[in-house]
């Protein structure tokens, strides 16, 4: 199966599925990352860090990988309180990608930011264009898991030219 996403269909084709979806894993890859508010059903809306300490408490690994610096209220949030256990942040200024896998399963794989311009969550007057995939062929998603694990285990980190922008390998928030 592959599904194409457009514009706002990213806030609910792709968070809302893949944590509904998820069992034991969600690596999330983005460059921003902001704190944006996530359909639940209903008429429903939940934060975005709520939602994947939700998943992290029910007992999900959940990894997110990102290359900015998290949005202010996002950063301020995160002050508030530790992380659940399973759940980690981890910056790297190389990546760009964005992909959301769930148990290695299912992936969106696309253009999207998690931030509201990129998922859809502001008007049509203010929301980024963006398009990417959902899908469940795991000839797609292994290479990117792959390399997004060789990402966060540190693997690209000796022989990365841009140190000078991290000067940890793989920088976990200080807040």
């Amino acid at each position: 199966m592959i599904r194409l996403v457009l514009n706002d269909e990213h806030l609910g084709a792709v968070l809302e599925e893949a944590a509904r979806a998820c069992r034991h894993r969600l690596f999330i890859a983005t460059a921003d990352l902001k704190d944006v508010h996530v359909p639940i059903g209903g008429g429903r809306a939940v934060s975005f860090l709520e939602l994947l300490e939700q998943l992290a408490e029910n007992g999900a690994e959940v990894h997110v990988l990102h290359s900015g610096v998290p949005s202010g209220p996002l950063r301020e949030r995160l002050s508030k309180r530790p992380l659940p256990e399973g759940m980690v942040l981890r910056r790297c200024p190389r990546v760009h990608a964005k992909a959301v896998i769930v148990d290695g399963r299912q992936m969106y794989l696309g253009s999207a930011n998690l931030t509201g311009a990129g998922l859809g969550a502001k008007s049509a007057r203010r929301r980024n264009f963006e398009a990417g995939v959902w899908t469940d062929d795991v000839s797609l998603i292994d290479p990117v898991l792959d390399m997004l694990q060789e990402v966060w285990t540190g693997g690209a980190c000796a022989e990365c030219g841009r140190r000078e922008y991290c000067p940890e390998p793989l920088e976990e928030p200080t807040l």
